[in-house]
């Protein structure tokens, strides 16, 4: 598992912790280059705020709002603040060391606020398949990352989807490559996809030319990896910034990032630990980098992330968990496949989180000098 740790500051609904004095981001990117090398030393420290606006019903209501709990050699989290009209405190999932800020909201409240503010340091990461290391094979690891969860089965369609896509494979790195490889060439990004998508990889398969978006490609890509038995999981996160790959699909815009959310995956490889993999981006990249839809991953635009994606991303990313089958703490819905978004429960039930007249929220990043 990740290492978490939190270094929690809170403030009350009556009187939230003052900002701290902060420095607008510096972006400086050079027109689109193609040429991201990735794997720099260099950390960069971001501000994410999460607003809430959700209009009641008579009754009671609850929200729920995700923020990072994963610390890594790639992701620092550092800190979460918060205020609110409501009742709210920091909140796990008693499980899978999912962290949010619940607030409840009690019955008679016009409308419901809750605002957060996370501190979190991230970089870029890359691996070097030339080097192997003295990264252990862990059997605790295996066995966990290797499991089936409520949307990600690893068998039936799935199982037979992977061992096509691995036939004359020899090792997990090939594996690997040819489960990726697979992806990119099978399935396809639809735009039309609420959200980042259910992740639901059976109902994926059987529509015979399987499409999605970020959730679903790449837990498709999680569950073809674990069915032949290489650990991998998904990473449910937020773009946070501009991408320096020179790709304008990989990137977002600072100031409105409430449909930036993004998935991308990772597997673990023997001598070189978790490793980071995005086939999902590349199958955006080929629907919508440019105005045509780019069906050739050696096509001139494509080719650079395709490569670079296996092993490699940037970090303009932040990551808030990397779990499945959520519960919710005091919640009477059912758990959530993941959690990405903000998610809202009122006397009438969850609210649709795509439902603005009912549930408003925005997402900022801001970068910290």
């Amino acid at each position: 598992m990740h290492t978490r740790r939190h270094f929690l500051r809170q403030a009350s609904a009556a009187s939230a912790a003052a900002a701290l004095p902060l420095a607008l981001p510096e972006f400086a990117f050079a027109a689109p280059q193609r040429s991201f090398e990735p794997g720099s030393q260099r950390w960069r420290t971001f501000d994410v705020t999460t607003q809430v606006e959700l209009a009641l019903p008579p009754g009671a209501a609850q929200v729920w709002v995700p923020v990072p709990s994963i610390d890594t050699d790639w992701q620092k989290s550092l800190s979460t603040r918060f205020s609110s009209n409501g009742q709210a405190a920091i909140a796990w999932d008693g499980a899978q060391g999912v962290q949010m800020v619940h607030a409840r909201f009690e019955p008679g409240t016009a409308k419901a606020m809750l605002e957060v503010t996370s501190r979190v340091s991230t970089r870029d990461r890359a691996v070097d398949w030339n080097v192997r290391g003295q990264v252990a094979d862990d059997a605790a690891t295996h066995a966990a990352w290797t499991q089936p969860t409520a949307l990600i089965p690893t068998d039936g369609l799935v199982r037979t989807a992977a061992l096509h896509a691995t036939r004359g494979a020899e090792g997990d790195v090939a594996k690997l490559h040819a489960i990726y490889d697979w992806i990119a060439s099978n399935v396809y990004r639809e735009p039309s996809v609420r959200g980042c998508g259910e992740g639901d990889v059976n109902a994926m398969l059987k529509l015979g030319s399987p499409s999605g978006k970020c959730a679903d490609i790449n837990a498709l890509f999680v569950g073809m990896c674990r069915s032949v038995g290489i650990p991998a999981r998904d990473l449910y996160g937020v773009r946070l910034a501009p991408s320096a790959f020179g790709y304008k699909e990989l990137g977002g815009n600072s100031a409105q990032l409430a449909a930036a959310q993004h998935c991308r995956a990772e597997a673990y490889v023997k001598g070189h630990g978790w490793v980071a993999m995005d086939p999902a981006d590349v199958t955006k990249v080929m629907r919508q980098e440019t105005a045509v839809w780019i069906r050739d991953v050696s096509d001139p635009v494509v080719a650079p992330v395709n490569k670079k994606l296996f092993g490699c991303c940037e970090g303009n990313w932040m990551a808030y968990n990397d779990a499945h089958d959520v519960v919710l703490p005091g919640a009477s819905g059912k758990p959530m496949g993941f959690l990405m978004y903000p998610v809202a429960e009122t006397s009438a039930g969850r609210v649709d989180p795509y439902a603005p007249e009912q549930f408003r929220y925005s997402i900022s990043a801001r970068e910290v000098a």
